[in-house]
């Protein structure tokens, strides 16, 4: 008998839910759930902590020097729900939410050295299938043969909305102007970036959230993982 679990490939722009519904949705199908964003965001706190990366400058060959030496893992957390990023041992969950990781990781997620060496552990990461994993390159670069294929959009001020109102119950001291802000400049350079540009793949299935409350995306996305899974052969 095959194992009919499936690789299910959610991307999409920024602030859009992925993470919220990938989440959800490896709960229902107890699925293993990889939140590559948060990847990318340890690697990017990692060059802010040794000044890699500033406002006005950003030093790739320093960065691209300690790749080897940094470890990247999930450990799941009880309190969360889910599992929490580790950078070198250390839970970063908290910090890599930051909207300063926010305003650098689209640049950091751009260095093809980075992507190479993230795209080899997500890979590795699925390979026994059975996995929900949300990112910008999901279904182009990281499974292009994955079974089912989202793309989330959303306009940019219901997103930037979403991510404010989420920001300000964390206690962070944020304003919706430069969060706006934020969301544009990051799906500028998630569009148009040299290496694996954010692009939504041919066979995948578009989903615009933006008059979607959580729940109606979830229950969509679920029936589609559903449908999916029940079409492969046993």
């Amino acid at each position: 008998m095959t194992n009919n679990k499936i690789t299910i490939a959610i991307d999409g722009f920024s602030s859009t839910g992925k993470s919220t519904v990938a989440k959800q949705l490896a709960k229902e199908l107890s699925y293993v759930y990889v939140d590559t964003g948060a990847m990318y965001r340890a690697i990017t706190l990692y060059a802010m902590r040794k000044g890699y990366i500033k406002s006005d400058s950003f030093d790739v060959p320093g960065l691209i020097k300690d790749l080897p030496s940094l470890n990247l893992k999930f450990v799941f957390d009880e309190s969360l729900g889910y599992a929490a990023i580790y950078l070198n041992e250390e839970n970063v969950e908290d910090e890599v939410r930051t909207l300063e990781v926010s305003q650098y990781v689209s640049r950091v997620a751009a260095i093809s050295e980075v992507r190479e060496k993230l795209v080899a552990q997500q890979q590795e990461m699925g390979l026994e299938k059975g996995v929900v994993m949300d990112g910008r390159d999901i279904g182009t670069v990281v499974f292009p043969n994955a079974e089912l294929k989202i793309f989330m959009t959303a306009t940019a001020e219901e997103r930037a909305g979403r991510r404010y109102k989420e920001m300000k119950e964390q206690g962070q001291d944020v304003n919706y102007e430069e969060v706006l802000k934020n969301v544009t400049d990051r799906d500028h350079l998630d569009t148009t970036r040299e290496d694996s540009p954010l692009v939504k793949a041919e066979d995948a299935i578009e989903i615009d959230n933006s008059a979607l409350n959580i729940e109606e995306q979830f229950q969509k996305i679920l029936q589609l993982s559903q449908d999916t899974i029940a079409a492969q052969k046993i």
